[in-house]
């Protein structure tokens, strides 16, 4: 891994997931497990929590990305995650708009600052 910088994984619909491998983001790690999972209708939500889980063991991998809508479905894992890297994006899907109520990284990085802060 020394001299190559960190992947970007994602979590989410086909839509997402193959805009973002359209765009090179695709990649296997040395024990041949990709870097991304198509969230399907049959997909189960503990495969789901599994995938977040084995991306924030992984070490190559720096940013995560997820749909917003798959986020609610393991929100207790991401809430549980408190670590800056790998950074826990949530991104909106085509079908489902992004909603920075539902974002729990957003309100944490909220509670850090204050108004007096930006003066």
């Amino acid at each position: 891994m020394a001299g190559r910088g960190k992947l970007i994984a994602v979590i989410g619909d086909e839509d997402t997931c193959t805009g973002f491998l359209l765009g090179g983001i695709g990649e296997l790690n040395k024990n041949r497990k990709p870097n991304f999972l198509v969230v399907e209708k049959d997909t189960s939500i503990t495969e789901i929590e599994e995938t977040f889980k084995s991306f924030l063991a992984r070490n190559d991998i720096g940013i995560i990305l997820i749909n917003q809508f798959v986020a609610e479905m393991i929100r207790h894992a991401i809430d549980a995650h408190m670590q800056s890297i790998p950074a826990v994006l949530e991104i909106p899907s085509k079908e489902h708009p992004y909603d920075a109520s539902k974002d729990s990284i957003l309100r944490r990085a909220k509670g850090m600052f204050s108004a007096e802060d930006f003066r």
